[in-house]
């Protein structure tokens, strides 16, 4: 049971925690009343602001837009202003360029080329705007005024600064591709490179604004006089500076060339000077006899054959420097001239410099066929170094005229062809003149040695061994009136092949002909012996022999056979001397008889027939000559053993035999002293 006072305590307790609650109760109260209050206070104060911002946005809206329509009035007059400040400024386009485009583009193209450009908008916008302005007549006065100044400049620049190359950078140009190993491919600079960006300019303002072409007239007309004269310079070079010990190089190239040995076979000009000149001396020798001596009355003097070996020589490095120089040109072109007008441009460009050469080949070409007419064939050796360097440089000829008109990239194929033309008529006209060579007793050797036709004739097929390949394709252009390219290398050899069979043939028939004219059967026989030895040893030392055999088996042992054949003809010259020494018809005799009168006179008359004999054909020809030193030996040991074997058989027969008292008038010369009359046959100074 609880106790009182713990009642009481607890009592008091609960009074003191109720009393808390009530003070907490009255203090919540009191807080919501003043939040109620600061509620209502704030609702006022926003609906007040409310109030007053909606006034003043009333107040401020049509302020706004009073002053943007300010702000478009002010940017339409500052347009207004630009507008009329750029306006006002093309009628003062006249006046402040006027100076410049009167003083021209010289030394300021970039300045001129900023007025030209005001003065094209002035003009542009007149013609839209007030097409009967004065003005407008006033600008495009300038802006003619300056083209003509533009065109003017264009021009000046170019001929002031074209020089025609140097022969010597020509001549290192043509060499530059096949004598000397260089790293980077030679160039020519035509223009300085400040003045090639002005002309540049120039060029495409005219194009654009000035449309006018006829800066490109001016261009080709300048360019091409240039590359005239450059060739014109490399012949004047070749004609004063030209000489047989070489072909002419500039004094760099001569001294790079010292320790640099060639990179590949040469594919620049393949003529050597002085090969023409030696050939036309032979040749000549036997070219149009007049019937007096066996000489050509139309042999050169030698500071002709100079001549033409230098002009040959200029000719063909005319032909590589024109390659060389036009595809120089054409790289300059493509920088100034536009585009779609370059191939035009350059076509006119080179039609000057290549009619010049064209023109020079025609007139070799007329040349030889003049000389051919009065059977000098000599002259196709000048064609023949021309006609291989025009073959080698086709290539790149055609691949720089590409682009060209028709009639400009036929040129080249037609000179050819009119030098193949000509030389195959020469060459076959030559084989003739070999088979009729007038068999002439001046004109006889009369040592019976090797006649001039047939040493001429071996030296000309010896020319041709250097130009196989351009006397093959000669030969094959007139086979079915058919171009040579269209023939393989194997027939061509072939062609080229019968071609010197058939001048051998010829020459053999006309030899056997010539033999006729001697009186001496056996010199006849000498003459032909030494001209066959002269053909067999000349194509066995030199590549004839291979080419012959193309078209003829074994032609060593042809010629070896009409060889042997003359020999035997020649030994028969010797019975008369070995004849009296045979068995037939000698006396018989027993030793210790004494011989008739008849037969001593049998024995005498041997003896003198075989002296007689021996004497006259020793004399007669000990002034025969035998060149070949092989050959001579050869027959005079023949002869000495055909000779001395039956003498010495003869004389040991009868020379214990009492057939006369006078002996040494019929037995005249030992066996030794008729081998060494033998061993002096041939040998004028024995």
């Amino acid at each position: 049971m609880i106790s009182s006072e713990d009642a009481a305590v607890r009592k008091r307790d609960i009074e003191d925690r109720l009393r808390q609650e009530q003070e907490t109760l009255s203090f919540i109260r009191e807080s919501l009343e003043k939040s109620d209050q600061l509620t209502k206070n704030m609702v006022s104060i926003l609906s007040s602001f409310e109030s007053r911002l909606m006034q003043l946005e009333n107040s401020i809206i049509p302020v706004h837009k009073q002053t943007e329509n300010l702000q478009r009035l002010q940017d339409n007059v500052d347009k207004t202003l630009s507008c009329l400040d750029h306006v006002i400024s093309y009628y003062h386009v006249a006046k402040d360029t006027e100076k410049i485009i009167k003083e021209g583009p010289a030394g300021r193209l970039e300045e001129y080329l900023s007025c030209m450009a005001k003065i094209q908008k002035a003009v542009e916008y007149f013609q839209d705007n007030n097409p009967d302005s004065p003005e407008l007549n006033r600008v495009k006065f300038l802006f003619e005024k300056g083209k003509e100044s533009l065109e003017s400049e264009f021009r000046n620049l170019l001929t002031r600064n074209s020089k025609p190359v140097p022969s010597v950078v020509i001549l290192d140009l043509i060499a530059g591709d096949d004598d000397i190993e260089t790293t980077d491919e030679m160039t020519l600079e035509h223009l300085p490179e400040n003045i090639l960006q002005d002309l540049i300019c120039i060029s495409g303002w005219l194009v654009e604004y000035g449309r006018n072409l006829d800066f490109m007239n001016v261009y080709y007309q300048i360019r091409s006089n240039q590359l005239d004269r450059s060739i014109r310079g490399l012949k004047e070079h070749f004609r004063k500076n030209s000489s047989s010990s070489g072909i002419l190089y500039s004094p760099a190239m001569q001294n790079k060339r010292k320790d640099t040995p060639s990179k590949k076979a040469i594919k620049r000009p393949v003529f050597i000077p002085g090969t023409i000149r030696k050939a036309q001396n032979l040749l000549k020798q036997y070219s149009q006899l007049d019937g007096k001596k066996g000489v050509s009355n139309l042999a050169p003097t030698e500071g002709k054959e100079d001549i033409m070996d230098s002009e040959i020589d200029s000719y063909i490095h005319c032909i590589s420097a024109f390659v060389k120089l036009v595809q120089s040109e054409y790289q300059l072109l493509t920088d100034i001239i536009p585009e779609h007008h370059q191939k035009r441009t350059f076509d006119s460009l080179i039609q000057e410099a290549l009619d010049s050469l064209m023109v020079e080949g025609e007139n070799i070409v007329s040349t030889a066929r003049r000389a051919i007419m009065r059977h000098d064939y000599s002259a196709v050796l000048t064609i023949f170094p021309i006609l291989k360097h025009l073959k080698l440089m086709k290539q790149e000829f055609d691949q720089v005229l590409q682009g060209t008109a028709a009639s400009t990239k036929n040129k080249l194929p037609v000179l050819i062809t009119s030098m193949e033309t000509t030389g195959a008529k020469a060459l076959e006209e030559f084989a003739d003149s070999i088979k009729n060579d007038p068999d002439k007793e001046y004109n006889m050797p009369k040592d019976g040695t090797v006649h001039e036709l047939t040493s001429n004739a071996i030296l000309f097929l010896q020319q041709l061994l250097d130009f196989q390949e351009t006397a093959s394709a000669m030969l094959a252009s007139q086979e079915i009136g058919t171009s040579s390219s269209s023939y393989n290398s194997e027939f061509n050899r072939r062609l080229l092949s019968n071609y010197i069979c058939k001048i051998l043939g010829n020459l053999q028939l006309n030899l056997h002909s010539k033999a006729k004219v001697y009186e001496d059967g056996a010199l006849g026989a000498v003459f032909l012996l030494n001209n066959f030895n002269y053909i067999l040893k000349s194509l066995e030392k030199s590549e004839l022999i291979q080419l012959v055999a193309v078209s003829q088996k074994h032609p060593d042992k042809a010629y070896r056979s009409h060889i042997e054949e003359q020999l035997q003809t020649y030994q028969r010259s010797w019975l008369k001397v070995t004849t009296p020494l045979t068995e037939g018809n000698l006396p018989a005799f027993q030793p210790g008889t004494k011989l008739k009168d008849k037969e001593r006179q049998a024995i005498k008359d041997r003896f003198k027939a075989f002296n007689d004999g021996l004497e006259e054909l020793c004399k007669i020809q000990k002034s025969w000559a035998i060149p070949d030193k092989e050959q001579r030996d050869t027959i005079r040991r023949a002869q000495k053993e055909n000779v001395t074997v039956a003498y010495r058989a003869f004389w040991q027969r009868y020379s214990n035999v009492p057939f006369t008292k006078n002996v040494e008038k019929y037995m005249k010369y030992k066996v030794e002293q008729v081998e060494e009359m033998i061993e002096k046959l041939f040998d004028t100074s024995a």
